[in-house]
Order: C-alpha cells, then sequence, then structure tokens
C-alpha cells in the first residue's frame, strides 16, 4: 500500500472502532433502559459492575472495529472482499441461505472457542472477566478480556473473504450478532413465553437459556442456536432470573 492507502485504511479502521463503540452503547443503553422501566430494581447495586462492563466492551469494540474497519476499507478501495452490491449477481435464494449459513457457521465457532474457554486454565486467564458479571446485565454483552474478544473479531471478517455475500446480508447479521448479544445478557426475556418454552425455543437461544449457563457455567454453550448444544450433551434447559421481579 502506498503512504495515502495506509492513512486511507487507518481512518476507516478507527471509524468503525468508533462506529462499533458507539453501537454497543447505544443497543445496550436501550435495553438497559427497558429492562429498568419493565423491572424496577433490576440493576440495583450493580452500578460498580455495570462501569467494569462498559469499560471491557469499550475495549472490546477496539478490537472488533480495528479488523472490521480494514476489511471495510479493503472491499471498497481495493475488492479484496467477495461482497457484492447487485441483487442479480448470484440467485436470490443465496441471500437468505447465506444468511443462515453464516449464522451456523458463527454459531460453530462460538459454541466450540467458547467451550474451549472454560477449560480452568483458559477460563481464569481470560474468560473469568465476562463471567465476573453477576448477574449479567445488557451492558456485559461485550464485556470481554482482549484474548476473548479476538476469538470474535475476525469471525465475520473472515466469512466475507470466503463467501460471496451483499452488503444486506452482511448488515443483517451484524444487526442479528449485536441483539442477540445484547439481549441474552439483559437479565429478563424480550420474546413471548410461546416462543421460549415451545418448539422454536427448542432450537433457538434466546436469554432464558443463556442465564443458565452464566447460572452453572458448565453448560448452554451456543449463542444463536441450540443445536451444538443439544448434540454434545451440554444443553441443559431454560434458566430463571432471579433479579426480574426487583
Amino acid at each position: 500500500m502506498q503512504g495515502t492507502g495506509i492513512l486511507a485504511a487507518l481512518f476507516a479502521a478507527l471509524a468503525m472502532v468508533a462506529i462499533v463503540a458507539l453501537r454497543y452503547l447505544a443497543t445496550s443503553g436501550l435495553f438497559a433502559w427497558l429492562g429498568t422501566r419493565r423491572f424496577p430494581g433490576l440493576h440495583r447495586g450493580l452500578a460498580s459492575q455495570i462501569r467494569r462492563e462498559i469499560g471491557w466492551s469499550l475495549a472490546s469494540a477496539v478490537i472488533y472495529g480495528l479488523p472490521a474497519g480494514i476489511v471495510a476499507w479493503g472491499w471498497q478501495a481495493r475488492g479484496w472482499t467477495r461482497i457484492y452490491d447487485d441483487a442479480a449477481a448470484y440467485p436470490l435464494w443465496w441471500m437468505p441461505v447465506s444468511f443462515l449459513l453464516c449464522l451456523f457457521l458463527h454459531d460453530t465457532w462460538f459454541y466450540w472457542t467458547h467451550r474451549w474457554m472454560h477449560a480452568p486454565r483458559v477460563f481464569r486467564a481470560i474468560h473469568a472477566v465476562h463471567h465476573d458479571s453477576r448477574p449479567p446485565t445488557a451492558w456485559a454483552a461485550m464485556s470481554f478480556h482482549p484474548g476473548e474478544a479476538l476469538t470474535g473479531a475476525f469471525v465475520i471478517p473472515a466469512l466475507v473473504f470466503i463467501l460471496p455475500l451483499h452488503s444486506g446480508v452482511v448488515m443483517a447479521l451484524l444487526l442479528v450478532m449485536t441483539l442477540m448479544g445484547v439481549s441474552n445478557h439483559m437479565g429478563w426475556e424480550m420474546f413471548p413465553r410461546w416462543l421460549v418454552h415451545g418448539r422454536a425455543g427448542r432450537w433457538l437461544i434466546t436469554a432464558t437459556h443463556h442465564q443458565l449457563h452464566h447460572d452453572r457455567y458448565r453448560c448452554n454453550y451456543g449463542l444463536y442456536f441450540r443445536f451444538w448444544d443439544r448434540l454434545c450433551g451440554t444443553d441443559k434447559g431454560l434458566g430463571v432470573f432471579p433479579r426480574m421481579e426487583g
């Protein structure tokens, strides 16, 4: 890269860091506000924990934003990726299929790296930071040790080099990743009971399912789907929210 290219890539990386940080603050802030409106006292006594969660999450925003910004610059300036804008470039059915495929691949990576991080040595070294949130709040969505943040920072950037993905699909993936990351930790359930306890809930992860992971640690490792947990015998069902009554 020439000097101007390096500066442009650096600017894109820093801009993406700002976007990821603001996205986190806006989304987590919204769900935290909704939680306290719906369940007064939900965050009572957790002020210092929330400050810690925000600090770790903003550090994670840097780790997530830098590679994403460089990839975004490479897509626009150099054509590095397989992202496309013309919906007619591939069959229309590929858009929903590629979206679901990416969710499955991301979920697979997350399950196995998450399960690995619960090995005692790895847990003490990096993953304990995330589990220091007792109970987790909406602000804990990205509250990771830098080592843990690195395990997730390159998944979506890597996929855009491997699979042809419409730019709208990429945006949808980022939206779902953000919403699920926040809502799974917020300490209350936003989905209706009929979904959580029905057939769909047997395969989809919501806050009720992930809450049990934070209560028991050695179960319910998935991010979007319960497939790997069910297949590997680590699915222990649904949790409860002891602070919901405020």
